[in-house]
């Protein structure tokens, strides 16, 4: 693929996307052709499709018997691929990067193939956001983006691959460092301070220079809900630091990286105490930090960060924070394995996002799961350890409105049928492109008899709880995460929050007894399923919540970073925790355990 083709601007990129979504089923079957024909002699696609000379062979033999795969299939190439063996193990191309997934959902990172034509794919992606939103919200190259990213250092396989995040990829790579210099894509973060491999360093530059641009500042965000907040949790703490730089002219010494220093240092000029009191003046005389985004930023128009999935429980605090005067927009849908879509009407509300699908990603199918309500009975009876009969599988342009998938990719770069772990929903069709709304991960339940409950279910019980009985009491839940406890029988549900009961001056503290009636709102906000095991079999115990002390989700956030996996950018608080250390954390630093009072209301 040529990356010149790929690199569309404003109308043009807006033409390139109604052109692709016109015939997005032709553009599916073209892309699968071109992924066989480049890849038909690797070692993997020849056990199943032989050697066909044959274009319309190769997809019949593929349809017909390459098997649906998860990581564990693929894992022994990849393995073999980093320890030396040649790339035309799984591609044809060489594989330049393993990209590491976050690591946050199974426990561990994935190590996924990536060649040199990907970055083309991200980049096109990439620079359709703009041109979509911008039809939306006027006058955006007016002005800054100030744009929180961030990069995490990068390990080698033992053959000397570089392995490093997605987004650590793109950062490097001569597609940023050289992306458009026009006005949509002026941001007040010098690159040396985004390219910082100290993230409390870079965040603190990033941060600074967001602040000096204040009234120029149009737009802000950054990729995921969670590294935002955690960018105003450090502003709460370092303000004052902010503060001094800018009235004397100078940088914090606790800024070492000499690339940093160069490039801020040429950022923040002469001293300026007339900004620096406008900014103190916001940050120390208020009673909350209720709206703070809008009163440092006064001329922000929207805030774009991730805000679906397990991010949407953010939205509550995004929307304290800025004093709900802002906009949300969830830009894109991607992941290492692979990018897929575009959000169309960015302006949408957080829980009604659902992004198009680009037919040329990679070859998209879809596993059914059924509709609405049967969605439930998918989780009870399928295994993912199960193979799927390939006649299951849909493509992309007869999947139906409404009806639930499970994701499954093929890519330039060596995935075949490889079951991504996202659960979709069917809300539309942009011209012949489907519209998808991302419910869950699938593998992310919580378990202790028959009861499964999905991440879905689980947010929505916590997200109403918290609504329902903290919100009124001037609290917000900052984050959480669970696990099932099975040392006891009957085992039990154990909800870990993270409470931030300051937000208004004279708000009481949270009681033990408002904690305990959030237990009961969680289970009776939980499926049916559920409800019997606890109320009529017995098999599982009361929902405890243990209040955790300010800061831990963050000292959470550390370890799973300092573990090799994720960066701020990437990293995804778990929803069901499942290592010991993560476990060790929590609950090292749990100030209360409160358990539901009484068995949840059930009817068979």
């Amino acid at each position: 693929m040529d990356g010149k083709k790929l690199e569309y601007k404003g109308m043009e990129a807006l033409k390139e996307l109604e052109r692709l979504t016109t015939k997005a089923g032709e553009v599916q079957e073209e892309i699968l052709r071109k992924i066989l024909a480049q890849n038909w002699d690797t070692e993997y696609l020849k056990k199943y499709i032989g050697d066909s000379s044959i274009s319309s062979k190769r997809v019949f033999q593929f349809k017909k018997c390459v098997p649906v795969t998860t990581y564990k299939d693929i894992r022994p190439y990849i393995l073999r691929i980093a320890n030396g063996e040649g790339s035309n193990l799984i591609t044809a191309h060489p594989i330049t990067e393993m990209l590491c997934s976050s690591g946050t959902s199974a426990g561990e990172p994935k190590l996924m193939p990536s060649i040199a034509e990907d970055l083309d794919r991200r980049t096109f992606l990439y620079n359709l956001v703009m041109p979509i939103i911008n039809q939306y919200v006027p006058g955006l190259g007016e002005g800054k983006a100030m744009y929180l990213y961030f990069v995490k250092a990068e390990m080698s396989t033992p053959c000397g691959l570089p392995a490093r995040t997605v987004l650590t990829s793109y950062y490097k790579s001569h597609h940023f460092k050289h992306r458009p210099r026009d006005p949509f894509y002026d941001s007040t973060s010098p690159d040396a301070a985004i390219l910082c491999y100290d993230s409390d360093q870079s965040m603190y530059c990033q941060l600074l220079a967001g602040l000096i641009h204040r009234h120029r500042v149009l737009r802000l965000g950054a990729v995921f809900a969670s590294a935002l907040l955690r960018a105003i949790s450090f502003l709460e703490r370092h303000w004052h630091y902010f503060c001094y730089d800018i009235r004397n002219g100078d940088l914090n010494n606790y800024i070492t990286d000499s690339d940093c220093r160069s490039a801020m240092l040429n950022l923040i000029g002469p001293p300026n105490p007339d900004l620096a009191d406008e900014i103190e003046n916001i940050c120390c005389q208020t009673p909350s930090w209720k709206g703070i985004i809008c009163r440092l930023w006064p001329n922000a128009k929207y805030i774009e960060a991730v805000v679906t999935g397990s991010m949407s429980q953010y939205v509550p605090a995004l929307k304290y924070y800025s004093d709900e005067k802002l906009p949300l927009i969830c830009p894109m849908y991607a992941s290492s394995e692979c990018y897929f879509g575009v959000n169309m009407n960015p302006l949408c509300d957080p829980v009604e996002v659902s992004f198009t699908l680009l037919p040329n990603m990679g070859y998209f199918e879809f596993i059914p799961l059924g509709e609405n309500g049967s969605l439930l009975m998918y989780f009870e009876e399928e295994d993912e350890e199960e193979d799927v009969p390939r006649s299951k599988l849909v493509d992309l342009a007869h999947v139906r409105v409404g009806c639930y998938y499970e994701l499954v990719i093929t890519t330039f770069s060596g995935l075949y049928r490889y079951r991504i772990g996202d659960v979709l929903q069917v809300t539309g069709f942009h011209n012949n492109a489907p519209q998808f709304r991302f419910i869950c991960r699938r593998n992310v339940v919580l378990s202790i008899d028959n009861d499964k409950t999905n991440e879905e279910d689980l947010h929505r019980s916590i997200t109403a709880a918290a609504k329902s009985l903290l919100e009124p009491r001037h609290a917000l839940l900052v984050e959480y995460t669970s696990y099932a406890d099975t040392s006891s029988v009957p085992g039990h549900y154990v909800i870990y929050w993270e409470i931030n009961n300051k937000i208004h001056p004279n708000a009481p503290p949270i009681s033990g007894e408002v904690v305990k009636e959030c237990c009961i709102a969680v289970e009776e906000g939980l499926d049916y399923v559920y409800r019997r095991c606890r109320t009529n079999d017995r098999s599982v115990g009361p929902l405890e919540i243990r209040v955790v002390k300010s800061g831990t989700f963050e000292k959470l956030m550390d370890l799973f970073i300092a573990q090799g996996g994720a960066s701020i950018n990437q990293y995804k608080t778990p929803r069901c925790v499942k290592s010991k250390v993560a476990l060790k954390l929590l609950n090292a630093n749990v100030s209360g355990c409160y358990f539901s009072p009484r068995d949840p209301a059930w009817n068979a």
